[in-house]
C-alpha cells in the first residue's frame, strides 16, 4: 500500500502518521529527512541538491523525487510506504507520477487531513516543550502541572520561535496555497479521501483506519 499524507502544520499529522506507520508495516518518507541525510552523508544527489541550496535556488523537484525513488529502492521488501510533507507541488507530483510508473507502482490513496484552521492555530501556538528533558506538553491539551514549569523539575518550558501566532497564519497560508492544487490534482484520479481533524486524536485514528483498511483490502 502506498500512501500520501497530506495535513497543514498542527493537524497531528506526525501523531496519525506514526500510528499508520506501525499498524500497516509502512515505511515513513519524509522528502525533508531524506534529503538532510543525502547532504549529510555526501551522495551525488546530496551534493547536487547543496550546489542548488548554496546558491539559494529551490532544488528542482525531478532531483526531489529522485531521492525518494533512491529510498523506496533500497527498501526492499515492504508492505508499502507513507509520504509524509511529500509532493509540495504540482510539478512533484506531476514527476512523482512518472517516475511511479517507471518502476511498476501506483499511489493507491493520498489521505487529506482536513482542521479548520483557528483551530491549528491554537494547537500550535499552546505547544510547548523542555529544553533539557525533551518533555512536550501543550497549555490546553496537556498542561504542565505548574504553568510554564516542566513537571520533572527542569525549570521554565520552551516555545519553538516559529509557533507564534503570526507565523503560524503564514505557514498556514503557504500550505492552502501549495495543497490546494494537490488535492484537486489528486481528485481528479479518484484516489483522495478526505478526513476530519477537527477531533479528538483517536476518533481521527478511527477514521483513518477505516480508510486504509478499505484500500488495503481493495489492492489484495
Amino acid at each position: 500500500m502506498i500512501v500520501i499524507f497530506l495535513g497543514p502544520p498542527g493537524a497531528g499529522k506526525g501523531t496519525q502518521c506514526k500510528f499508520i506507520v506501525d499498524t500497516y508495516g509502512l515505511k515513513h518518507l519524509s522528502s525533508g529527512d531524506i534529503l538532510r541525510r543525502e547532504r549529510s552523508e555526501g551522495t551525488d544527489l546530496g551534493k547536487e541538491a547543496q550546489g542548488y541550496m548554496d546558491s539559494g535556488k529551490l532544488v528542482p523537484d525531478d532531483l526531489i523525487v529522485a531521492m525518494m525513488m533512491k529510498e523506496i529502492a533500497a527498501c526492499g521488501d515492504l508492505s508499502g510506504f507513507v509520504f509524509d510533507g511529500f509532493p509540495r507541488t504540482i510539478g512533484q507530483a506531476k514527476e512523482l507520477d512518472k517516475a511511479m510508473a517507471q518502476a511498476g507502482k501506483k499511489i493507491d490513496v493520498v489521505l487529506n487531513l482536513q482542521v479548520d484552521d483557528s483551530l491549528l492555530e491554537e494547537r500550535v501556538c499552546g505547544r510547548r516543550s523542555c529544553l533539557k528533558c525533551g518533555a512536550a506538553y501543550h497549555v490546553k491539551y496537556m498542561a504542565p502541572k505548574v504553568a510554564e514549569q516542566c513537571d520533572n523539575g527542569c525549570g521554565k518550558l520552551s516555545q519553538r520561535a516559529d509557533d507564534t501566532a503570526e507565523t503560524v497564519k503564514n505557514r498556514i497560508a503557504a500550505y492552502h496555497a501549495q495543497t490546494a492544487p494537490l488535492v484537486e490534482y489528486y481528485n481528479e484520479q479518484g484516489n483522495v479521501k478526505s478526513v476530519n481533524g477537527n477531533v479528538a486524536i483517536d476518533l481521527v485514528t478511527t477514521s483513518l483506519k477505516s480508510v486504509l483498511d478499505e484500500v488495503k483490502a481493495r489492492i489484495k
